[in-house]
């Protein structure tokens, strides 16, 4: 262990639950969030109903709100992606629509980019560049036909645009489906994305073509415009995503990407801390103020984001763009704590709006155990999360996790999901395996474990393709062999079917016997609640879960902490008499020259363990002392 890293512990130790508690919980922050009306289109799209998408996509035609068109329909054509049975019926209904017509264009380039993958040109085999550039060849009538059903739509050019990226286009057939986007909406920033990966020094542009591009727009943008964070763009596709610099020079480009990330952060104040318009940008402008190292800047942004994160840009580091944003999260709170001097007390920005504990749209989870509450409740009392259970049958139990006013330390810059994380202390040498089930709009998943091991994980998403037959026979057979069925393959069968997650997640419990799931889950964190024989496990401390293991009576469930009896004389007097002994015992051994450092030390801990277990119960004797007022 590095020696900065011992002398800043302190700091992170002491500020590590101040700093950053006024951000949302890591429960409540959601990726690429859908607005209620794009939730309900993609929602029935999955069930096969294409009637809302083809009302949100006509109310935005008939009002020209063209940023809120080119979102809706990228999301809906990667909504079709791996389920297009929907799009197919409302073609074959309306052939002429325009909107169908153009979540379609959308579809194809969401193909030919599928099977071609976002990898370098030099990972992507021969049989995979023939496919793709069939499928954009195929893909240009369809992009045509959107463009004509709707003259005035910039959002058909924003897929030319994309189009000629992929299919190497000279840079005249650019330049001309640029002056057509332009044409129709001068400031549409999705087609100034589109444009500027064209110009980018990885596909057929320069660094320096790049930053004009940007920062022209930016210049003639309105105010308040996504606009003025293209030069943001332009700095992360710079310095991230191609590596910045290659030699040891000066960067000719440094002032251009500080003024980037200035111009940025002027531009998100002028947006509503959690504004889902400002999200993309808020998201790489952290990216951006980690790299200077501007640590308080990137938490202020942080709070700003809110629960929005955004697969953009943080796909590029993991293949879970919502834990790569916690752990970096995370990161920041440390550095920062690092950096605040020990007894100092961290500042809070005066003007933030109270965080939600959950939104609409985040992950749930809920557990069953294939046991009695009272045996969850005893082999969790060392879990350090607190959990709500609920008989779910004679022999099982529901089990969620319930928040805590005061987290424990340990689990406060932890960005693992606190359910999981408890799973897995307390199913620690118990015989019983515990399903932990988690459920989002778009997807549904779980964890099985057992004797403190995840032994299988699964998730079932609406926009991706069947799972692989060898990964999900290989679950089965654990599933299985846990809850004694001698024939895997049916639940084979429901762990690779697609398009509904949330039934496929209810097809497996009822293939496993165990209890269904109550019918309220995914809509809101904490369902247990109006459970009948629900009760509380209050999270406690190593000492105290130790202290209960020990002396809970078996079959029984503990009684929350924090209720202490009066403390008798005795236990007073042994303990102050044994803090003066330690207490000479410390004076004489950091004097003495004849005492080891270790001894001295280890009797100085003494001392103040001693003290501060005195301290506490004087605190809470006077909290438990009635004060009267005088007459």
């Amino acid at each position: 262990m590095r020696l900065p890293f011992l002398l800043t512990l302190p700091r992170v130790l002491r500020h590590s639950a101040t700093i950053g508690a006024d951000l949302v919980p890591d429960e409540a922050v959601v990726v690429d969030a859908p607005d209620t009306a794009l939730r309900t289109a993609l929602a029935a799209a999955t069930a096969g109903d294409h009637g809302p998408a083809r009302g949100l996509l006509a109310a935005t035609r008939a009002h020209a709100q063209w940023e809120l068109r080119d979102g809706y329909v990228a999301r809906l054509a990667d909504a079709a992606l791996h389920n297009p049975g929907w799009l197919d019926a409302w073609l074959a209904e309306s052939p002429e629509d325009p909107d169908a017509a153009l979540v379609k264009a959308d579809l194809c380039i969401g193909q030919a980019w599928e099977i071609r993958t976002p990898e370098r040109a030099r990972n992507v085999s021969r049989d995979q560049f023939q496919a793709f550039f069939a499928l954009l060849e195929d893909a240009v009538p369809v992009i045509g036909a959107a463009a004509g059903l709707n003259p005035a739509d910039p959002v058909p050019w924003r897929i030319a645009l994309t189009h000629a990226l992929g299919s190497q286009a000279p840079r005249a057939v650019f330049d001309d489906y640029w002056a057509e986007a332009t044409a129709r909406d001068p400031h549409h920033y999705g087609c100034h994305t589109a444009a500027l990966q064209y110009l980018c020094a990885k596909w057929y542009g320069s660094h320096e073509e790049m930053f004009a591009f940007a920062e022209g727009a930016a210049a003639t943008a309105p105010p308040g415009s996504k606009l003025h964070a293209l030069p943001l763009s332009a700095a992360l596709e710079y310095e991230v995503l191609t590596e910045g610099p290659s030699s040891a020079a000066p960067d000719p480009f440094a002032p251009r990407v500080a003024a980037a990330v200035t111009r940025a952060l002027a531009l998100s104040a002028q947006y509503a801390p959690g504004s889902r318009e400002a999200a993309g940008f808020r998201n790489q402008l952290v990216l951006m103020l980690l790299r200077a190292e501007r640590w308080h800047d990137a938490l202020d942004t942080f709070r700003a984001i809110g629960a929005t994160a955004t697969t953009y840009p943080w796909a590029h580091f993991g293949d879970d763009p919502r834990q790569e944003f916690l752990d970096i999260r995370s990161g920041v709170r440390i550095h920062v704590a690092t950096r605040t001097p020990f007894f100092s007390r961290p500042s809070h920005p005066q003007a933030v709006v109270p965080a939600p504990v959950w939104t609409e749209g985040a992950p749930c989870a809920l557990a069953i155990a294939a046991a009695r509450p009272a045996e969850v409740a005893q082999a969790a009392l060392m879990c350090g999360v607190s959990l709500r259970t609920a008989p779910a049958s004679a022999t099982h139990t529901y089990i969620e996790a319930v928040p805590d006013p005061r987290p424990a330390k340990r689990s406060v810059l932890s960005t693992e999901d606190r359910l999981t994380t408890a799973a897995d202390n307390f199913t620690t040498g118990e015989k019983w395996p515990t399903l932990v089930l988690r459920r989002a709009p778009e997807r549904c998943g779980f964890t099985l474990f057992h004797k403190g091991r995840p032994l299988a994980t699964h998730e079932w998403n609406a926009t991706s393709p069947a799972p692989d037959h060898t990964a999900a026979a290989t679950t089965a057979a654990a599933l299985s062999r846990l809850y004694g069925l001698a024939d895997p393959r049916p639940v084979t069968h429901i762990l690779r079917a697609t398009g509904n997650p949330a039934q496929h997640q209810s097809d497996l419990l009822a293939a496993l016997a165990l209890p269904p799931l109550p019918a309220d889950f995914g809509t809101r964190p904490e369902i247990l609640d109006t459970l009948s024989g629900a009760r509380v496990l209050t999270r406690r401390g190593l000492l105290a879960g130790i202290r209960d293991t020990m002396t809970t009576r078996d079959g029984a469930h503990p009684p929350a902490p924090g209720r202490h009896d009066p403390r008798p004389a005795r236990w007073w007097l042994l303990r102050i008499a044994a803090l003066a002994v330690l207490a000479a015992a410390a004076v004489h051994g950091w004097s003495s020259p004849g005492t080891g450092p270790v001894r001295a030390a280890v009797v100085t801990l003494g001392a103040l363990l001693l003290a501060g277990q005195l301290t506490r119960a004087w605190c809470r004797r006077r909290a438990r002392t009635p004060r009267t007022l005088p007459h």
